[in-house]
């Protein structure tokens, strides 16, 4: 999710050169920073969908978890800037082969070391079509990945203990800068004797590691103390971390209020006139690389062929996006005008076939009833899905009315208790009408809100949309010799996502977030994420 740039990224297309460098700053030793064990600070997430398996794991509620539990290969400063951490050197002469050596002196948080090994069993994992896991897609531009068959990724081979090497199908200059997401992360040996087991209490290399047995309380906490063996720079200035999950966004934040929880990444849209004065210096609320949207399932009939197209356009131009986010949102969201984010270097709203995101009831009226001629929607209303365990409910509602009187159709919000109950009944395809989508950035590129969304058969492609156009643009922006060529790519394949409009963007969205007066040092990153190794009580 959220704010800043993504500089450093085009010296990854410097063939023959050192991809990336490694950051200065301290290592190891992580328990000795916190003070006495009683420094455990406390903040919000939400339930994760799967077990707590790196290669499985592609919603925020798990992602918050594990990014504390591992370190990558390369890691993103506060600014999204990437820069080396478990990685010495990541090298290409030609964009599709790397090499790439890990520094020495790593190792699990059960003291097995950290290899190449370590890597790579852990990569073939999770792109093995057999073990189903939801971040498998990242493994598709490594040669031997298919979506066919159980396949090893041949593209992968350990040199010695601390090096490996990586084969492209093509040259992708951008490839070092994904590797700091999480579907990158090294396993332990122990891992694969038991997955189901590991996810439970997942074991890492990261600045934090599970409170023992039991520290995964479902629906209630998540329970981490640091990591004494810790070998990176993101040493802990605090005892442990503490998750609370909660099913309501204004419980949370009358929690912060009355000083129950010392960090809340989302406030309640029913704070936003008051939660700068209710915090004061305590408030944040940044650009955050967030966006909104509303998929189009592809498997309801009603939205396919030329009469769905109709409908897809009828619906983004029916709502008011500029009305929605002042009235709602008080100035921390800003309407979208493409699929991606302003906080990522190389976006322009100048996108080919943007036009359909304006309000324009009067044309959304012409485009219903011209749909209508061609295929009658019927007496069900349009259903828009969500999780009313956040703070979404109040949007839906509003766009549902604009729809209901300038399409003249029914519209409700169908609510889904919590997250996990949404995304379950979401990837199960039992969502009776169009859902909410929203996108937290994996790593800092443009193709990193297009390729896991929209690519045939990725991950996170929820809607089922496939496109051998945009599908092939995407390669194509992959196999660019620069950033910037790959941008004006990706710019043609928006437009492809414009004409299909498998998913309708709404808005970009703000980290407000805040904390406790028990706690100082307190920062949100480049995508909403607090930085929280570096959070420190107040004594």
């Amino acid at each position: 999710m959220k704010s800043r740039r993504m500089a450093g990224i085009a010296a990854s297309a410097l063939a023959g050169s050192l991809v990336l460098a490694a950051c200065g700053g301290g290592s190891g030793g992580g328990g000795d920073e916190g003070g006495g064990g009683e420094a455990i600070i406390t903040v919000n997430t939400t339930e994760p969908q799967h077990p707590l398996v790196p290669t499985n794991t592609n919603e925020t509620g798990g992602g918050k978890v594990l990014d504390q539990l591992f370190d990558g290969l390369v890691s993103y400063d506060t600014n999204g800037e990437p820069y080396n951490q478990v990685a010495e050197s990541i090298e290409t002469e030609d964009n599709q082969t790397y090499t790439i050596t890990i520094k020495e002196g790593w190792t699990f948080h059960d003291g097995s070391p950290v290899t190449a090994s370590s890597f790579v069993d852990a990569w073939n994992y999770g792109a093995l079509l057999s073990n189903e896991q939801a971040s498998s897609y990242f493994f598709e531009s490594i040669e031997g990945f298919s979506y066919d068959e159980d396949s090893e990724l041949t593209g992968l081979e350990v040199v010695d203990d601390h090096t490996f090497t990586v084969t492209l199908k093509q040259p992708e200059s951008d490839f070092p800068v994904r590797l700091g997401y999480s579907a990158f992360y090294p396993l332990p040996e122990s891992a694969f004797e038991d997955m189901e087991a590991f996810g439970e209490n997942p074991i890492g290399n990261g600045p934090y590691m599970m409170d023992g047995e039991g520290a995964w309380e479902h629906n209630t906490r998540i329970r981490l103390v640091t990591n004494p063996e810790y070998a990176g720079d993101r040493v802990p200035q605090n005892d442990g971390i503490e998750f609370l999950m909660y099913d309501n966004e204004d419980a949370q934040y009358n929690d912060l209020l009355g000083g129950n929880i010392d960090i809340v990444d989302n406030l309640p849209a029913s704070s936003f006139e008051s939660y700068e004065a209710d915090l004061g210096d305590r408030a944040t609320n940044q650009p955050s690389a967030l966006t909104q949207v509303i998929n189009v399932p592809e498997y309801l009939p009603q939205f396919s062929g030329e009469a769905g197209l109709l409908r897809r356009q009828a619906i983004s131009m029916a709502f008011d996006r500029e009305q929605i986010t002042e009235t709602l949102f008080n100035g921390t969201r800003t309407p979208a005008s493409d699929f991606t984010s302003p906080v990522i270097d190389g976006w322009t709203e100048d996108v080919p076939g943007n036009e359909v995101l304006e309000y324009d009831p009067d044309r959304a009226a012409e485009l219903w009833a011209e749909a209508e001629a061609i295929e009658p929607w019927g007496d069900e209303p349009l259903y828009i899905a969500t999780n009313t365990d956040s703070d979404h409910q109040p949007w839906v509602e509003a766009v549902c009315n604009q729809i209901i009187e300038n399409l003249e159709i029914g519209c409700e919000m169908d609510g889904y208790a919590t997250f996990q109950e949404f995304t379950d009944a979401r990837d199960a395809e039992e969502i009776r009408g169009i859902f909410r989508g929203g996108w937290q950035a994996d790593y800092p590129a443009l193709n990193n809100f297009l390729a896991p969304i929209y690519f045939t058969n990725a991950g996170s492609n929820d809607a089922g949309y496939s496109s051998e156009e945009f599908d092939s643009l995407v390669t194509e922006a992959n196999g660019a010799e620069t950033i910037e060529e790959a941008n004006e790519i990706l710019l043609e394949a928006q437009g492809v996502l414009f004409r299909d409009l498998p998913g309708i963007p709404l808005w970009y969205q703000n980290v407000v977030g805040g904390h406790s007066e028990r706690v100082e040092n307190v920062e949100f990153d480049w995508k909403s994420v607090p930085v929280l190794y570096q959070v420190t009580v107040v004594e």
